[in-house]
């Protein structure tokens, strides 16, 4: 699944291609046909992300104007599992029928295949999801003190916790596993025994790590003096891509120390860790 800097990266491609134009909107398979009826020749006006969620805004014009003069118009989408998103330049190609969603414009188009969720939806049924959701690092309105509210209250792990989209939003199993050996912390202890000053340092390095994810398009996140140049180290090969510290590199030296990366289940979803390097 998408981790929170690819859902931003993803609002800023389409506003950057679609922005204050008139779009052409159609649902090729037909199963978000009625709302794209709704939206078509209509003007994206702005995209927003909150973690895993994005949101396409729509302005109220063309055949919206009657949904839209009651609430405003929102594509809320979930990538989830499957989900992806294609840009390609005008002009679009005859569309297969996987495709779920199209944006085109006299410029560019766009494809969604394969979301968990594409849907219509009002104003404050776009509130009621930024509700539910907790801070994300990679937006300005982001209280990391109400993260750290519930972290402090909950003896779950630090690890499950930070995968908790309810307690902070946009972290995946990467970016887990990542901050957690970047800053020494064993990943099984208790959210209550991380200290405020812990959580601070945490919650800067996400951000600081998730904006370059935006930037690159891509998570990396070794320091400078632990990169392959640097260490004189073969470059990563694998399909996620990126440098990374942990991340499936079990039974592989552990960079700073060249103790074997240990791997286990936690909630669903495979942990990794240093145990020299993340000691309980």
């Amino acid at each position: 699944m998408p981790e929170g800097h690819t859902i931003h990266r993803l609002a800023q491609d389409y506003t950057a291609a679609f922005a204050r134009t008139a779009v052409r909107v159609t649902s090729p398979q037909g199963k978000f046909a009625d709302s794209a009826a709704l939206l078509d020749g209509t003007v994206l006006t702005t995209a927003d992300a909150h973690g895993k969620h994005l949101f396409l805004g729509f302005g109220a014009a063309g055949n919206a104007a009657e949904y839209a003069a009651e609430d405003a118009a929102w594509v809320h989408i979930h990538l989830g599992l499957f989900g992806k998103v294609a840009f390609g330049p005008a002009p679009a190609p005859p569309p297969t029928d996987t495709v779920r969603l199209r944006l085109a414009n006299d410029t560019s188009y766009v494809d969604l295949r394969g979301p968990t969720t594409c849907a219509l939806i009002t104003d404050p049924e776009k509130q009621a999801i930024h509700d539910r959701l907790g801070p994300d690092p990679l937006r300005p309105d982001a209280d990391p003190a109400a993260a750290h509210r519930r972290i402090s209250r909950s003896r779950t792990t630090i690890a499950a916790l930070l995968m908790d989209q309810k307690v902070i939003a946009g972290v995946g199993n990467v970016y887990r596993a990542e901050v957690l050996f970047r800053h020494g912390i064993d990943p099984y202890r208790p959210g209550k025994d991380l200290t405020p000053a812990e959580w601070d340092t945490i919650w800067q390095d996400l951000t600081a790590l998730m904006r370059e994810g935006v930037r690159n398009n891509r998570i990396d996140t070794v320091r400078p003096e632990h990169t392959p140049e640097a260490m004189g180290r073969p470059p990563r090969v694998d399909d996620h891509g990126g440098e990374v510290y942990v991340y499936r590199r079990a039974n592989q030296p552990c960079h700073l120390c060249g103790s074997p990366i240990s791997t286990a289940d936690l909630a669903a979803r495979n942990l990794f860790w240093c145990p020299t390097c993340q000691k309980r």
